[in-house]
């Protein structure tokens, strides 16, 4: 598995591999947002394991690998178990509300280029088919400061921001 450059907007095709960890989205919400999140845990394949596994009761839609790869945990239209405790403006609930990407990383390093090439491939798609603004897209710190700090101070949201698929200035 080594890195490649994706021609943008060409859609992946995720690796299926399903998690038990999810539900159907309360209220007749739908995605208007997209929090972004890293594993921590390296390689993926362990963060894959523990975001299949029923005991811990945790979940991403999506998992990208440090060499780019993409996995696909929960279907889109499912509440996958990533967000927690907390709210963007004054609205709950997230896991409703959102779709969840996990990206590999450790949380002290910068983010692998195949890492950061796949999200601005994937991100595209589900904005189009979920009509979710740049403004949408963010950091699982931003609807749960001061208890969660990713995709944190590596990530290059700039670089987001200069493709059209974040807003640096997002509102708090």
């Amino acid at each position: 598995m080594g890195s490649r450059t994706l021609p943008r907007g060409v859609e992946l095709t995720p690796i299926w591999y399903p998690s038990a960890n999810y539900g159907e989205r309360r209220g007749g919400l739908t995605p208007t947002l997209i929090v972004l999140h890293y594993t921590v845990m390296v390689p993926a394949e362990r963060a894959i394991e523990r975001l299949c596994d029923p005991e811990y009761e945790v979940s991403a839609h999506y998992v990208i690998g440090e060499c780019g790869t993409l996995w696909q945990l929960v279907e889109e239209d499912k509440r996958a178990w990533h967000a927690g405790a907390g709210s963007w403006h004054g609205q709950d609930d997230i896991n409703s509300r959102s779709i969840g990407i996990e990206m590999v990383n450790d949380g002290t390093s910068p983010y692998a280029e195949p890492v950061m090439e796949t999200l601005e491939a994937l991100l595209p798609g589900i904005m189009q088919r979920w009509g979710i603004p740049p403004e949408g897209v963010i950091g699982h710190s931003d609807m749960a400061p001061g208890r969660k700090i990713d995709p944190g101070p590596h990530f290059d949201w700039a670089r987001l921001e200069g493709r059209g698929l974040a807003c640096v200035s997002r509102p708090a």
